[in-house]
């Protein structure tokens, strides 16, 4: 077992408790609230963040296996989202933190499992303009940093810090 997997793993778990623990202290009104720099509420963006892990888990797999990602363009990130929006407009608390929850174990138990010559395997990346990306910044750039970058963003669209 690789210890840079189970690092990374950690730190991927690590964002998403963060996520949870904020989310869950917030009062239904902040629930709903809608997010700055992001045309959706803090409940549409934690079920997106939430729903798009085995998607990212998919594509970590993907380049771990040496191929390259290719198809996933920002056009068709920004259609995924704005039908999610659409779809999961009125999703509820405890049933997304119970899909984040649930699609964060997979996606951690996952990247445990990953062999250093894994982590390591790069590959072109349609999303980044074809860069040859190694799964392990892959995984940094999205299961990862995903998290801490909504979580930044719904702290702005509160009006309360419920762990202040």
């Amino acid at each position: 077992m690789s210890q840079r997997a189970q690092a990374l793993a950690e730190r991927v778990a690590r964002g998403h408790r963060e996520l949870i623990a904020f989310v869950q202290a917030l009062p239904e009104a902040e629930w709903r609230a809608d997010c700055p720099n992001d045309r959706r509420t803090v409940n549409v963006v934690v079920h997106h963040v939430a729903s798009m892990l085995p998607l990212e888990l998919d594509l970590v797999k993907v380049l771990a296996s040496g191929q390259p990602i290719s198809g996933v363009t920002l056009d068709a990130v920004n259609d995924i989202n704005a039908e999610h929006a659409r779809a999961h407009a009125s999703c509820g608390k405890q049933e997304t933190l119970d899909l984040l929850r649930q699609n964060s174990e997979l996606v951690v138990n996952a990247i445990r499992g990953l062999s250093d010559v894994e982590l390591d395997r790069a590959a072109p990346v349609s999303l980044h303009w074809g860069a040859p990306l190694t799964a392990q910044y892959f995984i940094e750039d999205h299961p990862l940093s995903h998290a801490y970058e909504h979580l930044a963003n719904i702290r702005g669209a509160v009006r309360t810090d419920p762990h202040s």
